[in-house]
């Protein structure tokens, strides 16, 4: 499918794979979506800065980074700043079309009917796009869908209108008649207000006034206070609505100017916030900001996992303000037909965008359209790489990536690259195109998918890399297993023992039938130059060992997806790494569990991301992990002392070791190493050599047991 994408200012169409269907998500073949000017021509203009200058404007972000560079490597942390500023990005929130597919969990909203989306994250100017149920809303009859794929920029202006409250009869200024201004003076105008339009181009004022604006005023000509004031009696306004986009902090104050004593003023737009007090306090002035398309807005509770707020607690959420809007333009309230200056198809989308840049007279709103297809129409879900082909060079190892996420990028991919004699990258699969293709660009794949099938039936994949979500690891594991695929998945290995025993009995069958492909879990930590010095030094021990681990992870905002189910908390999803590294150096079977949490005092923490953990081992050692995201990123991350036959093994980050007690060589790197690149040299050893796995099946069955033997005491469920 054809997509518009932003590469350092540039805007192109180019081929990405189309999404798939997903629980709590409907699939759109988009009919027209709409290009908001001031935001992404923003947006573009941004992505445009050089490196250099972002750092100047942004310092903390620049400290960040310093940061970053002592702990990680300068080659990784330019890395990381190249994958978030230069790579190809969507763009475009406001789409309608008609409804291909509809995810499991929806039952309101069936094939064929006609919608319209919203979302910067998902309702992309995109032939197919996969958005939330909570962001999708129907068009009603008769609205065509030119005008519904204005449906952001309605409910931008009507979350503004209701933070200001207006009532009849009220005088209300609107500042900046950009689309989201013409908009909000129309809102206006129908909660029976009187409404007065600022804006420095008079073309803006003369297009509102035809769509009812009872006065414009040029703010060249005058601040506007005093006109506000003769046309009130001298009391002022009721409210004023910015809707302008300016770095200036006169706008606010000019608002403040204008209002009556206790009214009130609503930011929507993007303007300079150097506050005068003298300006509002005198007049006790309210100061609102409306929060973009409504309730919900940058919720993922809201947005991702479709949880809506009751209509008896909160009126109007965004999916409401966005349905309400299209009630009002269909029942003629509000005229959209006049702001649209033109109609650009898809493959023209590159002009559209240079024409907005240079134009001082057309109406705010350029749409894209998009070609229309029969219902049997073909969705393409596999876009090869030119640069490669399909019959690219054959590899010893043919692999494929699943999970196209910052830590794949990042880790994973580079790695891959790095290990070219050993592996060729056959494909990158994401959930959405654009990540896709992007990747499997950068990183030489041979084709970019959103679809996992495709990986599993084709035959010139040997193995693959799991690094999607927690939650979909244990199913994706059984069904390349059962493709006669090798597989690395990502820790953790399940969520649950009902996986994990499907994993087991899956290995039980294929001993009855022949060899089985190899399994490795990615706890990588055993890998590290650090934890193979450590495995030397006590491979050969006389006693029981005591190990103490503690982990400074770091607090995790609780609304992250790491807390979420698909997660599966911080013990399963991360802490499973250092019972993966005990049972590497005990080479024991777990005797037994014990595990005891915090109590937080403040729902800043939850219980099971503080706690201790001690494991006992068959051969006498114990083990105990210290696990908080009570501390600062200001200590180190990871430590360990290590007890021993007369010895201290200290470990210190993952860049130092240090042996007391004996006289054996100790170990420093200048960065952290924590054996990302060695597990997957391991991999490929074991698949093209026909060594043993690098973890036994019986160790990576016991880590995840640990791991859940740990999250039912810390929730209290034993």
């Amino acid at each position: 499918m054809k997509q518009v994408l932003v590469t350092r200012g540039q805007v192109s169409v180019e081929e990405v794979p189309a999404p798939t269907v997903a629980a709590g998500t409907v699939l759109v073949r988009v009919r027209n979506s709409c290009i908001s000017v001031g935001t992404e021509l923003s947006n573009i203009r941004v992505s445009e800065t050089p490196l250099w200058k972002r750092a100047v404007e942004q310092p903390e972000k620049a400290k960040t980074a310093l940061r970053m560079v002592r702990t990680e490597g300068l080659s990784r942390t330019i890395q990381l700043v190249r994958n978030k500023v230069e790579v190809s990005q969507p763009t475009g929130y406001s789409a309608a079309g008609v409804v291909l597919e509809v995810g499991e969990g929806i039952d309101d909203i069936q094939p064929g009917d006609r919608v319209a989306c919203a979302g910067a994250q998902c309702a992309f100017h995109a032939e197919i796009i996969r958005v939330p149920r909570n962001l999708t809303v129907r068009v009603p009859d008769g609205l065509d869908f030119a005008m519904a794929s204005m449906v952001t920029l309605g409910a931008i202006a009507l979350q503004g209108v209701r933070r200001a409250s207006p009532t009849l009869g009220e005088t209300f200024v609107v500042i900046g008649l950009g689309v989201i201004g013409q908009l909000t003076a129309q809102l206006l105008k129908a909660n029976g207000c009187q409404v007065v339009g600022v804006d420095m181009k008079e073309e803006r004022i003369s297009l509102a006034r035809e769509l009812g604006l009872d006065l414009g005023l040029d703010v060249d000509a005058d601040g506007g206070s005093e006109q506000v004031a003769r046309l009130t009696g001298g009391t002022g306004a009721d409210g004023v609505i910015i809707t302008a986009s300016t770095a200036s902090d006169e706008v606010v104050s000019s608002a403040f100017q204008m209002c009556r004593q206790k009214g009130r003023v609503v930011l929507v737009g993007d303007v300079g916030l150097d506050l005068n007090r003298w300006d509002f306090y005198y007049k006790e002035l309210d100061f609102f900001i409306s929060t973009s398309y409504g309730p919900g807005r940058y919720a993922q509770n809201y947005e991702e996992r479709n949880l809506d707020y009751p209509i008896g607690y909160v009126r109007w959420t965004e999916n409401r303000n966005m349905e309400e809007f299209l009630r009002l333009v269909a029942e003629g309230h509000v005229k959209v037909a006049p702001l649209v200056s033109a109609t650009y198809p898809i493959d023209e989308a590159r002009s559209a965008y240079e024409l907005m840049k240079d134009s001082q007279t057309l109406p705010p709103v350029p749409l894209l359209s998009y070609p229309e297809s029969t219902a049997d129409a073909t969705v393409t879900r596999m876009v090869e790489n030119p640069t490669v082909g399909l019959g690219g060079r054959r590899g010893p190892i043919r692999i494929a990536v699943a999970g196209a996420g910052d830590f794949a990028k990042l880790v994973h991919l580079p790695n891959l690259k790095n290990l070219s004699e050993h592996y060729q990258l056959r494909a990158v699969m994401s959930r959405t195109g654009h990540n896709a293709r992007q990747a499997a660009q950068q990183f030489g794949a041979a084709y970019a998918t959103t679809d996992w099938q495709a990986i599993l039936n084709d035959s010139e994949v040997d193995a693959v890399l799991i690094a999607t979500r927690h939650n979909l690891h244990a199913a994706m594991v059984l069904e390349a297993l059962n493709a006669g695929k090798h597989v690395l998945v990502e820790k953790p290995l399940s969520l649950n023992r009902e996986e994990l025993s499907h994993i087991e009995r899956v290995y039980g069958e294929f001993t009855e039938k022949g060899p089985a492909p190899l399994l490795l879990t990615g706890f990588n930590r055993r890998f590290s130059r650090y934890a193979s010095r450590i495995h030397e030094l006590v491979e050969g021990r006389t006693n029981p060992m005591i190990l103490n681990y503690r982990m400074n992870a770091g607090h995790v905002p609780l609304d992250n997806w790491v807390h979420s189910d698909e997660g599966g908390g911080r013990n399963r999803g991360e802490a499973c790494h250092i019972y993966d590294l005990f049972t590497y150096l005990t080479a024991s079977r777990m005797v037994s569990v014990s595990a005891q949490a915090i109590s937080p005092s403040t729902g800043y923490y939850v219980r099971n991301d503080n706690f201790v953990a001690t494991i006992s081992f068959e051969d006498g050692s114990v083990a105990t992990l210290t696990y908080v995201a009570l501390g600062t990123s200001d200590y180190p991350k990871e430590q360990m002392e290590l007890f021993v036959d007369g010895q201290v093994v200290a470990l210190d980050n993952y860049t130092k070791l240090s042996v007391h007690g004996a006289k054996k060589a100790n170990l420093e790197t200048r960065m952290i190493e924590k054996g990302h690149e060695e597990e997957l040299a391991a991999f490929a050893a074991a698949i093209s050599q026909g060594r043993e796995w690098p973890i036994p099946l019986w160790q990576q069955v016991q880590t995840t047991e640990i791991a859940f033997r740990v999250e039912e005491l810390l929730m209290g469920s034993l």
